[in-house]
């Protein structure tokens, strides 16, 4: 009986590269598949012809001993079924071209078994962490050094990070063969489970080190220093490389991320990168202007000039007394805003005094009304 062509089993021609192939085989073997085709055996005689043709036509020395002799260059060698595609074994099938079904309906095969077999666990970056602490609107304008307190992991000193007593090392996983999984098939369909003698890792540590019990780091209690820059403002984030948790087997560590917190001031407050204050001057300090002195909040004194008739809420620059910008080598400036001290209780003789001044500006600016007006609020 005379045996079909491989390549119109396929719908090919000799030409077809070996990807066109195997689509071919890919299309007909999901429209034969015994699980989609019940009990029909004009589907799994179909299903075994394509096989073998394909069996033949993605081997490279079989396609040309085929294409140079026929069906009698490779039936009854290497490979070829002497017996017909009738005649295969679905359990050859399944095994010679599991990649094809794994592709197919999504499963992992043996030849894609989540990628290399694992002897010794892979490095693995250590967890960034998180701080957050509260400095005053001072210790923002100066910088300061804090002292920092918190737990992380750290690499075990006792195996150097590698997990197993010296001397020892870890093992590929006989169970799973370093994939991590074991593999079973059940009718037609190929299944896999997480594997339970190394948790899904792929390697063993038949000797943990003593110290972190194989995992490699241990939780220490750590301090150190971290420097606070000058003009840090609040909300700010700090990253300090490598002061996060150590990475697993000798992976790298994470970051550390201090969240600053800038507590308010009685006195001062910040605006972008300016420190303002207020002065209170007398009314006389306002009119005939002056020089006065305030002290910054560092403590150092500041002279600042009083023009004369300044009004109240003033804002008064002294350059470069400001906060210092974080990127970059400028300041900000101290801005000192006047405000008008009103005594709330005077004595007789001030009281005689503010009303011969009262009379004064009548004569000199006749706006009696106004200025009798303003003063009478104050002396009653």
């Amino acid at each position: 009986m005379d045996q079909k062509d491989y390549y119109s089993i396929l719908g090919v021609n000799k030409g077809s590269s070996t990807e066109e192939i195997k689509a071919a085989y890919r299309k007909l073997a999901m429209k034969y598949h015994p699980d989609r085709n019940p009990d029909d055996k004009g589907a799994e005689s179909k299903f075994k012809e394509a096989a073998q043709a394909y069996e033949v036509l993605s081997d490279t020395e079989k396609r040309q001993r085929y294409d140079q002799f026929g069906h009698a260059g490779v039936d009854g060698s290497t490979g070829g079924n002497p017996h017909g595609a009738h005649g295969m074994n679905m359990d050859d099938i399944f095994a010679n071209f599991g990649d094809i079904f794994g592709e197919m309906f999504g499963q992992t095969t043996n030849s894609k078994r989540s990628g290399r077999s694992k002897r010794s666990p892979e490095p693995v970056r250590g967890q960034d962490l998180g701080k957050e602490i509260t400095i005053s609107l001072k210790e923002a304008y100066l910088g300061k050094k804090y002292d920092m307190a918190y737990y992380r992991f750290t690499e075990c000193q006792t195996c150097e990070g590698k997990g197993a007593k010296k001397g020892t090392s870890c093992k590929s996983c006989e169970a799973c063969k370093g994939h991590g999984q074991i593999h079973f098939r059940q009718g037609f369909f190929m299944y896999a489970q997480t594997c339970s003698t190394c948790s899904g890792l792929g390697y063993t540590i038949p000797s943990p080190c003593s110290g972190c019990s194989g995992q490699s780091r241990i939780q220490h209690y750590e301090t150190f220093s971290v420097t606070i820059p000058q003009g840090i403002f609040d909300g700010a984030e700090l990253r300090i490389t490598d002061k996060g948790d150590a990475g697993l087997y000798s992976g790298p560590a994470g970051d550390l991320f201090i969240k600053v917190h800038v507590s308010p001031d009685p006195k001062f407050k910040r605006v972008n990168d300016d420190l303002v204050c207020t002065a209170t001057l007398t009314y006389p300090q306002l009119v005939l202007g002056g020089q006065i002195e305030i002290e910054s909040i560092d403590g150092t004194q500041e002279t600042i000039k009083i023009p004369r008739g300044c009004p109240v809420g003033k804002e008064i620059l002294v350059v470069g007394k400001g906060f210092a910008k974080v990127r970059g080598n400028t300041r900000g400036n101290l801005v000192v805003v006047t405000q008008c001290h009103i005594p709330k209780k005077t004595s007789t003789q001030a009281k005689e005094a503010l009303l011969e001044y009262t009379q004064l500006l009548e004569q000199e600016e006749n706006s009696a009304s106004s200025v009798t007006s303003f003063f009478k609020k104050f002396l009653g």
